[in-house]
């Protein structure tokens, strides 16, 4: 298998900590990284666009030439295959709590991260049009909905119950996909902090 791949995005960076927290390679499940250079546009060339017209990674590319988009279609994917260790839950009822937190990670966090980091960054000057009040709102949307979060973690070790989740993945790496833009850990985050050095702890966590 293929997974087309970019060091910095949140999006593949997703699938990369999946894959490591499934130890694939290690059980001879061999998935090689295809980087695509987004900040020279790469996903707007015409070979990446034969990929994926989308224009977007990650894109897992099977061995019989079937292309899957999206992390979180590409890690149920593997995880079909794979089942241990379960990372989207192991009854009907874990896996409707990290399918629910997963949900509401993707819309009511990374998508307001992923609009800051567009309408506030200069990486994003002359490759769309910023609108800097729009990009301010959006964080403090998700200041707002991070202080949430570390309510939830109050009463749980981690972002979907008891055990480690892709939902945890889908935080972890939208909290650091945030830095760019000043969505940081606040002081008063006691719960989140403690849960954030807890996953940046594990291995996964570097992939």
């Amino acid at each position: 298998m293929k997974l087309y791949d970019n060091d910095f995005a949140p999006s593949p960076r997703r699938v990369r900590m999946f894959i490591a927290e499934k130890g694939l390679e290690a059980r001879g499940v061999r998935i090689t990284r295809v980087p695509i250079d987004i900040a020279a546009n790469e996903t707007q060339s015409s070979a990446f666009l034969e990929v994926n017209p989308l224009g977007e990674v990650p894109v897992l590319e099977l061995d019989d030439g079937t292309r899957l988009q999206e992390s979180l279609a590409i890690c149920r994917y593997l995880e079909s295959l794979h089942p241990e260790p379960c990372l989207f839950g192991a009854t009907p009822l874990a896996r409707a709590r990290i399918e629910a937190m997963t949900l509401s990670l993707m819309f009511r966090v990374y998508q307001p991260t992923t609009h800051a980091f567009r309408h506030t960054h200069r990486f994003w000057q002359g490759r769309v049009t910023q609108i800097p009040e729009y990009g301010a709102l959006a964080r403090e949307q998700v200041l707002t909905e991070w202080q949430r979060i570390d309510g939830l973690l109050a009463g749980r070790p981690f972002i979907a119950g008891d055990s480690f989740s892709f939902a945890d993945i889908v935080a972890f790496t939208t909290l650091e996909f945030g830095k760019p833009s000043g969505i940081r850990l606040q002081p008063t985050q006691q719960h989140l902090s403690r849960w954030y050095a807890a996953i940046a702890a594990r291995p996964s966590s570097k992939a």
